[in-house]
């Protein structure tokens, strides 16, 4: 089994849809290890976000992911990383196949509705920045 972060962002929890995308997630053969809803700082915002501190929508970004509750999750299956990310669809709804939470939900490049790891460097890096290892059921 494979572990990877999955967020869902400000914009889908403020549309009350956070309980369809956890369906999504279940639908799919996820098993959810973790998860707390919570309100990032913008300093931890900033922390989490670092690889993309010299970036032009860093600032927008950090003030989009502190604006308002989140709900962050452990989720676990073989490949989770890779089937998290196709289940996700690409990062503009716009272009995102249709079906994936993103098409489906997202509202626009920066409102996106959900975040995943990228690979299990930024997994190993993204699940202990919310969760201690004494919150993720084995």
């Amino acid at each position: 089994m494979n572990r990877t972060l999955a967020i869902i962002k400000p914009d889908a929890v403020e549309r009350n849809i956070s309980g369809k995308i956890i369906d999504r997630i279940e639908s799919a053969g996820f098993s959810i290890a973790a998860m707390k809803k919570i309100l990032l700082s913008r300093p931890e915002a900033e922390g989490f976000y670092y690889v993309h501190q010299e970036r032009p929508f860093f600032a927008d970004l950090c003030a989009y992911m502190s604006r308002s509750a989140v709900i962050v999750l452990v989720l676990e299956k073989e490949n989770a990383i890779p089937d998290w990310r196709r289940l996700m669809g690409a990062t503009n709804p716009d272009s995102a196949e249709s079906g994936t939470i993103r098409n489906e939900f997202g509202l626009s490049l920066e409102e996106n509705s959900v975040h995943g790891s990228d690979s299990p460097e930024s997994a190993n890096y993204e699940i202990p920045y919310f969760f201690s290892r004494i919150e993720l059921v084995q």
